[in-house]
């Protein structure tokens, strides 16, 4: 099948079903990202498929399972090539999407892939723990996502810093999450969150992947996000 048709069908059983202009616009990004990988690395994924499956309903699979509110404030934690963000932007357009990432050439990819859609979004050139310890960012957002590879307890102090008071920090696992997500409950005591969900999916291929879902319950101490070295050396 085309991109467009495996993009379809992966996506119905979520029941999400994208306009032929989200579509379009679905289409316009995959065509960039695969030109632009070949000078940049930006993704693995290049078979159209794949990349339908893997990164496009992946990503969209979200809107079914968690409650974002009508203009709500998102962002994008490490986003690399913009997934989940922009495929939740262009299904969403009301969302208000901040992307971050530590990387500026990727930044600079999707800056192009904005410009070329239409779509607007913040870009944020920066590390999560400089971010959530910015007051320009600290504790603004309705919602944080996460597609990154690090441990639950980093992706909470990471993340958690950066939403306002019952905002919701969804990480997006696969594989066996269960020992993850016990090692966790220590990070997110110190932190004020709490598992409020965890949603369990199989995708199109047949990818196991699951939805962690985290409220914050209270406003974070001002020690944390910590920086990059102490994260690293001793998780929460």
């Amino acid at each position: 099948m085309s991109f467009r048709q495996t993009l379809i069908s992966s996506c119905a059983p979520f029941g999400i079903v994208l306009t032929d202009g989200q579509l379009d616009l679905c289409e316009k990004y995959f065509d960039m990202l695969v030109e632009t990988n070949r000078s940049m690395n930006l993704t693995a994924i290049t078979d159209p498929d794949q990349a339908a499956v893997l990164h496009f309903s992946d990503s969209l699979a979200l809107l079914k399972f968690i409650d974002i509110p009508r203009s709500a404030r998102l962002i994008d934690v490490g986003t690399g090539a913009g997934f989940p963000g922009l495929p939740l932007k262009i299904a969403r357009n009301d969302i208000d999407l901040t992307l971050l990432d530590a990387l500026n050439k990727r930044l600079g990819f999707l800056q192009s892939v904005l410009y070329n859609t239409g779509l607007t979004a913040g870009l944020l050139h920066s590390r999560a723990e400089d971010a959530g310890r910015d007051p320009a960012f600290r504790e603004s957002f309705d919602v944080a996502v996460c597609r990154a590879v690090a441990k639950l307890n980093v992706l909470a102090e990471y993340c958690l810093p950066l939403l306002k008071c019952a905002g919701v920090f969804v990480a997006m696992k696969s594989g066996d999450i269960d020992e993850e997500i016990s090692l966790a409950q220590n990070a997110l005591r110190l932190l004020n969150g709490e598992i409020s969900d965890i949603h369990r999916l199989e995708l199109a291929d047949g990818s196991k992947r699951s939805l962690v879902v985290i409220k914050k319950l209270s406003p974070n101490d001002p020690c944390y996000p910590r920086s990059s070295s102490k994260i690293s050396k001793k998780p929460l």
